[in-house]
């Protein structure tokens, strides 16, 4: 039997975690925890995820990641960091009870159904855990779980009660609200093509509808009887036909591949070895802003991906920032208040139009416009913001950012660490191994305004 400890050894927990497989019981986690209504709320009130469900799952995934795959120290932090960001989270919902992200029961409910759907993934195979391999998985989730500082009263004690545990929150505390119902039936009927498949763009629609369609179906005959009992799904007999056939097939091809390809992460620690970074072409002899501009304005600025800019997107913006970083309440509000300072630059000279509001055609020509005609144009609102970025992320105060340092502002699973240590190099003008304050706002600067291709800063964030 599969044991061990947090230093890396391999785990029961980690390993069934880690598996690829698990996606496949994805939705139908995401689904149980949605169908909370302190869940719900947060989601509808402070969210991004409807605009930009892949980068929502790409945070989810690198928090994952340093929750239940790294030492003790990076599951301390990552604890740390989701208190910080679940601090912000409160409000009333639409039928006005008053909520928190920071209600232990309903912490406990989240972490839960992450439990219960590696027990899923492994029933719904036709290879289910053994009561004895229960009691190990629930133990060592628990100890990894320890750090929440949740109270023990809250847990079902042992692996045998958490069945009950889930009916009984399911009949008496989850709702089919609409953030449940868009969830389950609608929002992958709406996303944008993934970065990975962005060849497959033009066919993207109809592949979409395709793959709601087959994810919807999965996941309502997955969920738990009590579950559809409560809300009146009953899966038919092709769902319950495709279940069947994708998990037991999962099982028999993934458990007979390499670790590489069966495992997100390594089951004994450490790491895969990385695959070749991408290569790209150099933009020559034009003006390559626009373009940049443009990919700034929908990958980055427009955080609610309704085409605009408000100031509920540059806040958005300021709790990316602040998210993978270790920052004191005070820290945090700095950010905060330097994006505001940002966003008020962008409505003065940006909102042609005085809808309250910035369009990307507003953000390209104002920018453009600002940065020929003034050179100091992006000191008042970006470089305020950027300046507040770097001393977020200089967190020894020594007045430069180290690789460690920069790699944890802008890294993460979708940057391949090569680009990172590229994108360090260039930006170090001087090559003297870390980058100051000026060159960081510099970088900024190139970005939006050199003309060509081929500066440091103009590569930031990914090539147009």
């Amino acid at each position: 039997m599969t044991t061990g400890d947090l230093t890396g050894r391999p785990l029961l927990f980690r390993r069934t975690l880690g598996e690829r497989r698990i996606a496949l019981v994805a939705w139908r986690l995401l689904v149980l925890q949605t169908a909370h209504p302190v869940v719900a709320a947060g989601m509808a009130d402070w969210s991004t995820y409807r605009a930009h469900p892949w980068r929502r799952v790409r945070h989810t995934m690198d928090s994952g990641r340093r929750l239940f795959f790294g030492d003790r120290e990076e599951l301390r932090r990552e604890v740390a960091r989701l208190e910080r960001a679940h601090r912000r989270i409160h409000g009333t919902d639409s039928a006005g009870r008053p909520y928190t992200a920071e209600d232990p029961g309903v912490r406990v409910w989240v972490l839960i159904t992450l439990y219960e759907a590696m027990t899923a993934m492994r029933t719904l195979s036709g290879d289910p855990f053994t009561p004895a391999e229960l009691d190990v998985l629930y133990r060592e989730f628990r100890a990894a779980c320890g750090e929440f500082g949740l109270p023990d009263e809250l847990w079902p004690p042992t692996a045998a009660d958490v069945p009950a545990y889930m009916e009984r929150t399911i009949r008496a505390s989850l709702e089919d609200g609409p953030e449940v119902r868009y969830m389950l039936s609608g929002i992958l009927r709406e996303a944008p093509v993934p970065g990975r498949l962005r060849l497959l763009g033009p066919a993207w629609p109809l592949l979409r509808v395709l793959t709601a369609s087959a994810v919807a179906a999965l996941t309502v005959a997955d969920l738990p009887p009590a579950f559809g009992e409560r809300f009146g799904l009953r899966p038919g007999r092709g769902a319950a036909l495709l279940s069947r056939t994708v998990h037991h097939g999962a099982r028999h091809v993934m458990t007979r591949l390499p670790d590489r390809w069966r495992y997100r992460v390594p089951p004994a620690g450490g790491a895969f070895p990385a695959a070749r970074p991408p290569r790209y072409r150099r933009a020559r002899g034009r003006d390559t802003r626009p373009m940049r501009l443009d990919a700034f304005f929908r990958r980055v600025l427009d955080q609610t991906g309704d085409g605009h800019i408000t100031l509920a997107d540059l806040r958005a913006m300021a709790h990316t920032v602040c998210w993978p970083l270790e920052l004191s309440a005070e820290r945090e509000a700095e950010v905060y208040t330097a994006f505001d300072t940002w966003w008020r630059h962008m409505a003065a000279t940006m909102d042609t139009d005085g809808d309250g509001r910035i369009s990307r055609a507003e953000f390209t020509a104002a920018t453009l416009s600002g940065v020929d005609r003034d050179p100091a144009h992006l000191a008042e609102g970006l470089h305020v913001a950027v300046r507040a970025m770097f001393r977020a992320a200089d967190t020894d105060g020594g007045g430069h950012l180290c690789a460690d340092e920069y790699r944890a502002l802008f890294g993460g699973s979708r940057v391949h660490p090569a680009e990172l240590n590229e994108g360090f190099r260039a930006l170090d003008a001087d090559g003297d191994g870390r980058i100051t304050e000026e060159e960081f706002v510099r970088a900024f600067t190139d970005y939006f305004s050199a003309r060509a291709g081929t500066t440091a800063g103009s590569r930031m964030f990914g090539r147009p």
